[in-house]
Parts: C-alpha cells; structure tokens; sequence
C-alpha cells in the first residue's frame, strides 16, 4: 500500500465527510489526517484525528510537527451561522489560508481547495470576494499541484439546518435544467462528486486548475 499522507480541514463539514470517506477508499492514500476543533465521535482504520485550536493552527501545528504528502480544505462558513462579515472573513480566508500555509510547511507538495462558483477578489458582492480573495491567497504560496473547485450549490446532508439552503435544494432539479451555457457553472451539486474530484485531481501530474461544474461530474 502507498504512503501517501493526506491531511483535511473541514473534515466534518458537507463536503469533508465524503473527503474522509473517499480518500479512505483510495489504495494510494496510506494515512488520512483530519484537523478538527472537537474529536471525531468515531474511528477507522488509517484515519488519525488531530484536534487543534485554528485560530493558532500554525503555532501548533510547528510545535507538533507533520509530514504530509497532500492537503484538502473544505472548510467554510455561512455569514449567518459566524454571525458577522469579519467572523465569516476569519473562516473562510484567514483560516484556510493559514490551514494551506501549514500544509506547505509540513511537506504537502498538492493542494485542493473548496471554493466557489462566481470567486472573483474583484467581485462586488462580499462572500466571493472573500473566495477570490482566498484563491489569490493560495495561488501565491505556490503549491506545484493545486486544484480550485467552484461548485454551485452544494447538495447533500447537513449537520446543522441550513433553511435557505434547503429551499435551494429543493429547487435545484428545475434550476439546473434552466441552466445552459456559461450558466451551467451555478447547478446544483453533490458534496460527493466534489469530494471525489478533488481526490482524483491531486493524483494527476502537477498542475494549476479551477474546476467548475462539468469537469467535476465529469469524474
């Protein structure tokens, strides 16, 4: 079996569930690391759980030291659950860029980052500012494999109830047979199809790609 070592943040979120799922189904993966801030109520085989503070994700992570083969980050946010722009900010760019620089810094030569559709630093609505802010972010650390996926909406169960995001759900089948073209990139989408996306990228040669709505279900 490889020895590939691969580290997750997010590991409890939509898309970081199917994450661990995929990656422990994955014969090159040896080991699977899950950042979290709570312990995770079960374990498995391969899989080591490292709670840590994120806000001093560095820090710790220097004095405990990891080697790491590649990185997934899948954490994320609403502006409603944090409560605010600059708490939603601190999540979704000061926490995951730190979470890419850590991973850097323990050896992860390819990088996977959960963004979203619409991610422009320029944009002029804030939540993909932040996304584009944060994609700029990690593009500048330089990763010799790094790989963007922009889904719509994401589709699958939630821990915590999410209403509007519901109600899109619910939508989504009608919504994404409306949606052609360059619209195509705002359907709906599995949290598992971007999971196994994103596993699949980092087994490709090294590269720099932003993956939209056809290249992940084309997986």
């Amino acid at each position: 079996m490889s020895q590939t070592v691969a580290l997750v943040a997010g590991a409890t979120g939509l898309v970081g569930t199917h994450l661990i799922d995929q990656l422990l189904l994955t014969e090159r993966i040896g080991k699977v690391i899950a950042l979290t801030r709570a312990p995770l109520t079960h374990q498995r085989d391969r899989l080591e759980n490292r709670v840590v503070d994120f806000d001093r994700l560095e820090e710790e992570l220097a004095a405990r030291p990891l080697q790491i083969d590649e990185a997934y980050c899948a954490l994320g946010t609403t502006i409603k659950k944090a409560g605010s722009q600059a708490a939603f900010r601190k999540v979704d760019f000061e926490y995951e860029t730190a979470f890419a620089r850590a991973a850097q810094a323990a050896g992860a030569t390819g990088f996977a980052l959960v963004s979203s559709v619409g991610a422009d630093p320029k944009s002029g609505l804030f939540y993909t500012r932040v996304k584009g802010e944060t994609e700029l972010a990690v593009r500048a650390l330089g990763f010799p494999t790094l790989h963007i996926f922009r889904p719509g909406v994401l589709l699958g169960t939630r821990q915590e109830a999410r209403p509007a995001e519901q109600l899109a759900v619910k939508l989504t089948p009608l919504i994404n047979l409306a949606l052609h073209g360059p619209l195509k990139n705002y359907r709906g989408i599995h949290a598992a199809h971007v999971a196994r996306a994103m596993v699949a990228a980092l087994a490709e040669t090294s590269s720099t790609r932003i993956h939209h709505y056809a290249e992940i279900m084309s997986v």
